[in-house]
């Protein structure tokens, strides 16, 4: 079975800078990256790379900035309130989960004074390109109930659990 829209996917995934460094690897973790194809899940450049692949294929797909999480925008980089962070011991290189006009955003804190601190909320990646080693493991058709979320749901989960309604 190939990978196509409506289709669950199954990766393990290196991700790498232009260093060379990794910068999240899926077999450290408990398990593999299982995600919606063509929901928006991934971003659009290895959804691209993604379409068709079948369980075995690996793949390195690079993307740079501005395909993958975008150019670094200074003005993004700005001085806030100390008392908007109630962290008493908060550092440089600490990063926070905020709510933003497009949804969740993540803030870095890039300097701290006794009145101030300076937040970053370019994503973290921004401005680098980016190179993933890919192995696909499993290619499955979506439930009915992933397909009305969005995304892949834990196994055992039914779609009697989710709200009831037709998906096209």
């Amino acid at each position: 079975m190939n990978i196509t829209s409506q289709h669950v996917a199954t990766l393990h995934f290196v991700l790498t800078n232009t260093d060379d460094e990794a910068l999240d690897d899926s077999r450290q973790r408990a398990e593999p990256l299982e995600y919606l194809h063509g929901h928006d899940n991934l971003l659009p450049g290895l959804e691209r790379a993604l379409e068709g692949r079948q369980p075995g294929e690996q793949l390195s797909v690079t993307l740079v900035a501005a395909d993958a999480y975008g150019e670094r925008d200074e003005a993004l980089v700005r001085q806030v309130g100390r008392q908007s962070f109630p962290v008493p011991d908060l550092e440089p290189g600490m990063c926070f989960q905020t709510p933003g006009e497009a949804g969740p955003q993540i803030v870095t804190v890039v300097a701290v004074d006794a009145d101030s601190v300076t937040i970053d909320t370019n994503h973290p990646l921004a401005g680098q390109t980016l190179t993933w080693q890919l192995e696909v493991l499993d290619v499955r058709p979506a439930t009915r109930a992933e397909l009305a979320k969005g995304h892949p749901l834990p196994p055992g989960v039914e779609a009697s659990a989710v709200e009831d309604r037709k998906v096209l």
